[in-house]
């Protein structure tokens, strides 16, 4: 359908430690099972609810793991620009962020 609203997951599923939502899309456990069926209404209203408990990340300048180079991450947006990447986090064992050129290439690679 055109006019059907995209579910709003993120693809970082993981439930918080209650088991009650997830921490990559905040959706609840309700509202992920019953996203397919639920109305437009319904849809909407999760949306706004999720918007209303993004916070937007402080701005901060980090150091790439793998370049040395800075970088900044959060900010105004609610989110970091890595948001738009596919999730990596376990790439290289933990750490610090990468710089976007460093990510970029290694999600190419995978």
């Amino acid at each position: 359908m055109p006019d059907d609203i995209a579910s709003p997951c993120v693809k970082q599923c993981q439930l918080d430690a209650s088991g009650r939502y997830c921490t990559g899309c905040l959706r609840t456990l309700a509202e992920i099972s019953g996203w397919g069926s639920a109305s437009k209404a319904q849809k909407q209203a999760a949306l706004q609810r999720i918007a209303s408990l993004r916070q937007p990340l402080p701005l901060r300048e980090l150091h790439c793991g793998r370049c040395g180079q800075p970088f900044h991450c959060g900010g105004d947006n609610g989110g970091c620009w890595c948001m738009t990447l596919p999730p990596l986090a376990s790439a290289d064992g933990g750490g610090d962020c990468l710089c976007p050129a460093c990510l970029q290439r290694l999600a190419a690679t995978r």
